[in-house]
């Protein structure tokens, strides 16, 4: 869990207010509860708390509530509950337990979907769960552009002025979640088949592209033309724009413990430059500035390594220690995660 300030270049700015130039949202990832005892993770190198999650959880709520300028919203960077679920036959009820510890937020929640949300749900269940959040979108009725389509999971809302936040569907194309006599998932394992020729589809064994795995996924043009027309309207009204996403990782034989490789199953192309800027958690206009694209847009994925600093920040993570997944980052003792395995 970690509560982010984002503040724009006014020195000093004083204690929080309405008309203050600094706000604060929380980010959450990889809860991924389940109803088990500890496991280890896909290398068995790593421990994995499984029940334990929901404890953590509920400190970071709590946290989050007792701020004396509590966070405009919290972003719940997907794997909410546990793939073993689906197994044991559980993922309803596991879903219910934490969707239901969410209730005591005292602030909206945006939820993003990621590989174990489709490990236990099909794409039509999701849609209509309270993992959709898309009725916290903004409405921009002069510009029907910026409306998503039905076929993706993606909004866009205004947490703060001047400040964009743009939740995106990271497995729009992909093969999980979907029918398998669907169009679309005959398309998503033929570029899966055409990338990866190991029989296990999870696997990354031998590729040197290694996101070319089933667990994976990627945008479809159709959302990333949407994108770019988001991008093209905050662009026009001098917006910051945070772009929120669920992806997965996938480490090749020759990658070191805690490299990620972090790119979809279908490379972004929206004609936007694109900038991780969340390497801070304080972010200054300059610092969000970017060469060529005077407003740019800060990438908060729950896979991407990030070295936090803690200058005007509060950074809180509410984890077991000596968690990790494949790929994934080991943190410094007090900004470490949990991850999970694939």
């Amino acid at each position: 869990m970690k509560t982010l300030e984002v503040m724009d270049d006014k020195p000093d700015p004083g204690p929080l207010s309405e008309s203050s130039e600094l706000f604060s949202f929380g980010v959450i990832a990889d809860i991924q509860y389940a109803d088990l005892e500890d496991g280890y993770n896909f290398q068995g190198s790593r421990r994995r708390y499984y029940r334990h999650s929901l404890l953590h959880l509920q400190c970071a709520i709590e946290h989050w509530n007792k701020e004396s300028s509590p966070p405009c919203c919290v972003l719940q960077l997907g794997d909410i509950i546990d793939g073993y679920n689906a197994q044991y036959k559980a993922s309803e009820k596991s879903l219910e337990l934490v969707l239901n510890t969410f209730q005591t937020l005292k602030v909206p929640v945006h939820h993003t979907w990621g590989n174990h949300e489709f490990y236990n749900f099909s794409r039509d269940y999701l849609t209509n769960s309270k993992l959709n959040t898309r009725f916290l979108e903004d409405q921009i009725a002069c510009h029907p552009e910026t409306m998503p389509s039905e076929s993706y999971y993606a909004y866009h809302f205004v947490p703060f002025p001047k400040f964009r936040f743009i939740l995106l569907d990271a497995y729009d194309m992909s093969v999980l979640g979907v029918d398998q006599s669907s169009p679309k998932f005959q398309q998503c394992l033929k570029i899966l088949r055409e990338h990866n020729p190991n029989t296990e589809l999870n696997s990354p064994q031998g590729l040197s592209e290694p996101q070319f795995v089933q667990f994976n996924g990627g945008f479809s043009q159709e959302q990333l033309n949407w994108l770019n027309e988001v991008l093209t309207f905050s662009d026009r009204n001098q917006e910051k724009v945070v772009i929120i996403a669920k992806q997965s990782s996938a480490a090749s034989p020759h990658q070191h413990h805690g490299e990620v490789s972090e790119r979809p199953l279908r490379a972004a192309s929206a004609r936007r430059r694109v900038t991780d800027v969340t390497k801070t958690t304080t972010l200054s206009k300059e610092e969000l500035q970017v060469p060529a694209f005077p407003h740019s847009v800060a990438s908060l994925t729950n896979e991407i390594p990030l070295h936090w600093r803690r200058a005007k920040s509060r950074c809180m993570l509410g984890r077991p220690e000596g968690e990790a997944e494949l790929g994934e980052v080991s943190r410094s003792r007090m900004e470490r995660r949990v991850g999970r395995p694939s």
